[in-house]
């Protein structure tokens, strides 16, 4: 699986960016994106961006990253989950198998 990081563009050389991340600054490919420029915020996939995001919309995606994570190393609370995805108008849902996983007690991979 591949997951879009939001990155914030600090500048710009031909195709290629100097991008702002939760994890510092990376050189991204701006190939599919010709338009973007320094400032804008793009969706990065194996260092490509794919997309221009609004600024609101790199931040929700970056506190629905952060939630994930802090989920996977069971560090995340009940009040931290529904903070981060409370652009949703649903709870966050498992999938099928988790759900039944849960239900049966199990609490670890």
């Amino acid at each position: 699986m591949c997951v879009g990081i939001p990155m914030r563009i600090e500048s710009r050389s031909g195709d290629w960016a100097e991008c702002l991340g939760a994890d510092g600054v990376v050189r991204v490919d701006l190939a599919l994106v010709p338009q973007a420029q320094a400032g804008d915020h793009v969706l990065v996939f194996l260092g490509a961006a794919r997309s221009l995001l609004e600024a609101e919309e790199a931040a929700l995606i970056t506190k629905a990253l952060a939630a994930v994570s802090a989920v996977m190393s069971g560090t995340a609370d009940a009040g931290a989950l529904d903070a981060a995805f409370a652009d949703l108008d649903r709870p966050p849902q498992l999938p099928p198998h988790l759900a039944a996983a849960l239900a049966a007690g199990r609490t670890e991979a």
